[in-house]
């Protein structure tokens, strides 16, 4: 039994468009030169940066452990060891969770990237959620993981 997930979304292409007018408006009204200019340049790249980490969440069976990456270089996420999972079942998140990776108090981690399906994992006294536009494939998959290992 094997998972491989990618959910995409459409964050770059509000992102992009947003940095190359930044960054080109800057060139053409200062000539590059000013300290506006020069920070204005950082700023679009660093939404690009932002732009290409939250591209596509991809979750997937590595082994031992369900990994969850985000962007198009797989810098951000985590592993989540199969042995340690108690429970899983279909959640909801909403806009108090927000998208992205963080934590919130009495809901637990949260690793979401667009809309507000995810599959809420417990471990003991933890919950992880993973945002997905998978919920019954994953909660199947992990389901399977679980009886096997169990």
């Amino acid at each position: 039994m094997s998972y491989k997930h990618t959910q995409h979304a459409p964050w770059i292409w509000f992102l992009l468009p947003l940095a190359l007018v930044t960054m080109t408006a800057m060139l053409a009204w200062s000539g590059g030169k000013s300290p506006d200019a020069v920070t204005l340049r950082i700023v679009g790249g660093v939404i690009v940066l932002i732009a290409c980490c939250f591209e596509r969440l991809t979750v997937r069976d590595a082994g031992a452990s369900l990994s969850v990456r985000f962007g198009l270089l797989p810098l951000l996420g985590t592993k989540i060891d199969y042995s340690a999972i108690t429970g899983v079942e279909t959640a909801r998140s909403d806009l108090l969770d927000g998208w992205g990776i963080h934590y919130v108090p009495g809901r637990g981690r949260i690793y979401n990237l667009w809309g507000f399906d995810c599959v809420r994992i417990r471990m003991g006294g933890k919950t992880v959620r993973i945002g997905t536009d998978d919920v019954n494939g994953l909660v199947r998959f992990l389901r399977g993981k679980i009886a096997s290992a169990g």
